[in-house]
Formats: structure tokens, sequence, C-alpha cells
């Protein structure tokens, strides 16, 4: 499968990225493990978590989902074959979201503890810190880098005035400056990409791997009305979705979808991996189908015709 590099990174991966946000919530150990060992054996080869996940379970810390990738990577000797991405800064108990330099020293080697691994290939600022200067941030991430703790940094949530900002201190101190953005984007949440934080991203060659990619399920085509909201352990995050413009994305997703026997999923997956700027977006699973449905959307194509009418719908 033909990769796309990450930015000005090293890193090259395929056109979309499994996200880990269900392991250990939605996807048991096992059902874990299969998923993970469908999508690489397709050839992608990145995955995304964080420390956090999953800490809103009942019952649950978090590092469920590092800790599960952690013995799968193990059991299968295959790091070396799959980029790992996580972040750092939810609150983990400390009662803020935290980009200190004390807080990401002791957090690392926490995220390296339950993967298993040496080194972390991505290693994102999960939210923004007001509390810390990009400075102190940065100069944390330049000590894990020093180390080989990590390889690369960068940041999700940004808006373009701070990531602006935080690339900014990284030139004027000489600092690592964030190589990759992870946004909130899809065909129906638009707004906060699409205009300046994209065109920085493109200026500065910044690889950006999106996620709520499918609009938290709402894409899937699945939630119709608010009888179907009970689908999934997900499906009270939807219910904002389902009004005039996202029933306009919905019917624009069925006929892209009917004219190239694909699935409503795939089509706005494969809208994502098409748009300027954009590297790969981010999809969970949670069974062998919905990994082999990801599969299929990374060699989708599209005729203008149906960027048209995507584009028009979610306008």
């Amino acid at each position: 499968m033909q990769k796309r590099r990450l930015g000005q990174t090293d890193l090259s991966i395929a056109p979309l990225v499994l996200g880990g946000n269900v392991f250990g919530w939605t996807a048991d150990e096992k059902t874990s493990f299969d998923l993970l060992d469908r999508f690489v054996g397709a050839g992608l080869n990145a995955i995304d978590t964080a420390d956090a996940y999953s800490r809103w379970v009942p019952g649950n810390k978090g590092g469920e989902s590092e800790t599960i990738i952690g013995k799968w990577m193990k059991s299968r000797g295959n790091r070396d074959k799959v980029v790992v991405i996580t972040k750092v800064g939810s609150d983990m108990g400390q009662g803020r979201k935290d980009l200190s330099a004390a807080y990401i020293e002791k957090a690392i080697d926490a995220s390296l503890q339950r993967l298993q691994t040496e080194v972390v290939d991505l290693y994102l600022s999960h939210w923004p810190d007001p509390a810390t200067p990009y400075e102190e941030t940065l100069g944390a991430y330049q000590k894990l880098l020093d180390k080989g703790k990590i390889r690369h940094v960068g940041a999700s949530n940004l808006d373009a005035g701070q990531l602006r900002a935080a690339l900014d201190v990284a030139s004027l101190r000489g600092l690592p400056r964030y190589s990759v953005l992870q946004p909130e984007y899809n065909l129906y949440d638009r707004a906060s990409f699409d205009g300046p934080l994209r065109d920085l991203c493109m200026a500065e060659d910044i690889g950006v791997i999106t996620y709520f990619s499918l609009a938290k399920g709402f894409l899937s085509g699945k939630y119709r009305s608010e009888a179907d909201l009970g689908k999934s352990a997900r499906g009270d995050d939807v219910k904002n979705y389902l009004n005039a413009r996202g029933m306009r994305v919905l019917a624009a997703l069925d006929a892209v979808s009917a004219r190239h026997a694909a699935k409503p999923a795939e089509v706005a997956l494969a809208w994502v991996i098409a748009r300027p700027g954009v590297t790969a977006p981010i999809a969970s699973a949670t069974t062998l189908d919905q990994v082999d449905s990801l599969v299929r959307t990374a060699s989708l194509e599209f005729g203008p015709d149906d960027i048209v009418e995507l584009d028009s719908a979610s306008a």
C-alpha cells in the first residue's frame, strides 16, 4: 500500500491510521489483538493512542489502550513494522491538563512501560496547557529526543494562533517544532481546520492526522434518527448531528456510495484522505468487518463530481 510522508518527519504511513481509543473499552484484549492483526496484515502501519485511553470507562484508570498495544507488539514481535503514536497532557488524576516538564518526564516513562517499547515514534501534546509556556514543553521534548525516548513531536487540538506561537518559540529558542497536528476534522465538522489552520500546516509542511474522522460514528450512516442512538455506546454523542445539514450530508454520502459500491463510512473517510493538507484520518474499529472496510477506504478514489457533491452538502 502506498505510504505518505508525515510532514517533515522520516515517518511514512499508510493513508489511514487505526484509532486505539476503543482498546480496553468497546474492544477487549482478544478482540483488540484480532483487529490489530487484520489492520497490519493488510499493509497499514500506524496506530494512534493516548495515555488517557480509556480513563472515562468505569473501573479504568487510563493506560488500558497502551497496555493492550504493548502486549500485542511484544507477542507478535513486530515493533519495527508499526508506527506508534501516543499523547500526553490529559488529566490522568493530576486534576488538570498538564504539559509541564516535570509531568512529561514521568508520563513518557509510564507510556513506554505500558507499550513495552524503548521509543515512541510520534509523541503529541494532547491538549493546550495555558499554565505551561511552550518553551518549557518543547524543552522537555528536546530532552526526550536526546535520550532516544521519542522520535518526533506533534500536537493535538491547537488552533492556528496557538500552532503559530509554538512554531515561533521553537524557531527562536532552537527547540523541536511540532511536526504533526492532530485536529478534529470530518465531512461535517470542517470549520476549525479548513482555512487558517490548514493553510498554516501546508505552508509549514506539517503532517495532519485527523480525529473524529467519522463524526463520532454519525458518518457511518447507521444513525438516521434518535431511535438509532442506542445502537452503540457512543450513540448519545451523535444526537447533535441529527439536523437538516446532517441529513444533507448523509444523502450525499448515500449517493456517492451507491456509485462506487462502497459504504458511507468508506466514502466519508476517503473524502478526508483526499483533502489538501491531510496526511491520513484516524478511524477506530470494533469488528473485523470494520477493519476490512477501513482497508478498502485507503484505495477508494473519487471523481470531481463526487467531491463537488460531498462538499456542497457539507457547506
